[in-house]
């Protein structure tokens, strides 16, 4: 007994010819959506408040990006003054979350930002060894007890 091939439901041309049905979203245009008016004080604000959650979830974008300076230009632009490329990378990969946090609290759509690479912001690493020196010129007995139990301050 032989089966008899059963045609097939699925047609090849038939898929290939398919034109594709997409909704289409509703995008308002960049001009309809609201500009209020926003300050420093809001920058700031919203800036600490920023670098407060990130340092709880990344804390190497936050070591990167704390020392970030903004500054409101304009009515639409916020000037960012970062130290180097590589703490604007990490910058980069959280900007999206800050900015669209920013835009919806202050009810601005229209806010730019503005990079601009200031290499007077550079953070001292603290190490040990340099807080203990600093305590000491402000209470020299402590260098003479350095001195007399050896710390180690490595």
């Amino acid at each position: 007994m032989q089966r008899q091939a059963k045609p097939s439901e699925f047609s090849i041309n038939a898929f290939m010819n398919k034109k594709e049905e997409t909704e289409e979203l509703f995008v308002p245009a960049e001009e309809d959506l609201p500009k209020e008016h926003f300050s420093q004080p809001d920058v700031e604000r919203e800036w600490k408040a920023f670098l407060l959650k990130l340092s709880k979830i990344d804390s190497v974008a936050y070591n990167a990006i704390n020392n970030f300076r903004l500054t409101k230009t304009h009515e639409d632009q916020i000037e960012v003054l970062f130290s180097s490329s590589t703490a604007k990378a990490e910058f980069d990969k959280v900007a999206g979350e800050f900015v669209n946090h920013f835009k919806h609290k202050v009810k601005n759509y229209g806010i730019k930002l503005h990079f601009k690479e200031d290499k007077t912001i550079v953070q001292e690493v603290m190490t040990k060894k340099k807080l203990f020196e600093k305590f000491a010129e402000i209470n020299p007995v402590l260098k003479d007890l350095n001195d007399l139990m050896r710390f180690d301050l490595t």
